[in-house]
């Protein structure tokens, strides 16, 4: 594990597997980069060069008040600084969005891997003061209530499926990430419609999807591939459940012949 450091001072963690043209991997919500461990073994072993990083506000990554989609911008422009300047970029869900912000921030990209990215242009939208109500309640020490809060309005899980995962042991693995709900609310609803910047970058884009996901996902997926010039659609049916197959999604990315 390495830290770089972000335009704030904020230290941002990272890791590296394997040899080759740089892949960076952007995680969706309430995850690290040891979640995306077995992707990077996966793009490693296709020759590739994979970086994962821990958001800010997860795991040894550091954070600075207050929640701001345009740091985690920076946060990635930093990973790729340090990773020589420019590289491919994938990102999954949340993290799709975010990859494509930045993208249309201006952050280089040699090629850009949106995995099952939810946006909703305009349909569905969530609730206005859902991030500050969110961060009200990781300020008042209610980190659970807070994770819960964000599965059932930003995410939109069945309230059944919400309190079976609160009774588990994996829920409270999660509470140290309850202040990251912030940030994933805040870029998907400031972009929950692709702005022109984001619609017009000039890199490749491949626009992934499992063909066994939440319904909105492949709707969403489908439609930006549409409203993009760029951009192109594949479907993996190995990844099943929003989440992306490591060695399937690893021949695709490896198939485009990234430049190093």
């Amino acid at each position: 594990m390495e830290h770089v450091m972000s335009a704030d001072g904020t230290l941002i963690a990272t890791h590296a597997a394997g040899e080759g043209p740089v892949v960076v991997i952007v995680n969706g919500a309430l995850s690290t980069a040891k979640d995306a461990a077995e992707v990077a073994t996966a793009f490693a072993n296709a020759g590739l060069r994979a970086i994962t990083y821990d958001r800010r506000a997860r795991g040894d990554s550091g954070d600075t008040s207050p929640a701001e989609p345009r740091r985690e911008v920076e946060d990635l422009a930093a990973v790729i600084a340090a990773a020589g300047g420019t590289a491919s970029v994938i990102g999954h869900s949340s993290g799709a969005v975010l990859a494509l912000y930045a993208a249309g921030e201006g952050v280089p990209m040699t090629h850009l891997f949106l995995s099952e990215p939810p946006f909703r242009f305009g349909d569905t939208d969530q609730v206005p003061d859902l991030a500050g109500r969110l961060q009200a309640l990781v300020d008042d020490g209610r980190q659970a209530d807070a994770i819960v809060t964000f599965q059932r309005e930003a995410v939109g899980l069945p309230e059944q499926f919400i309190e079976q995962f609160r009774a588990t042991p994996e829920f409270d693995q999660l509470l140290p990430l309850a202040q990251s709900t912030v940030y994933d609310t805040l870029v998907t609803q400031r972009t929950s419609t692709p702005t022109t910047a984001m619609v017009d970058v000039e890199m490749p884009v491949t626009i992934l999807c499992g063909t066994e996901t939440m319904p909105f996902l492949a709707t969403a997926a489908r439609r930006l591939a549409e409203t993009m010039p760029n951009a192109e659609f594949r479907e993996v049916p190995e990844s099943i459940g929003h989440r992306m197959h490591p060695d399937a999604t690893a021949r695709i990315v490896a198939a485009r012949k990234l430049e190093a």
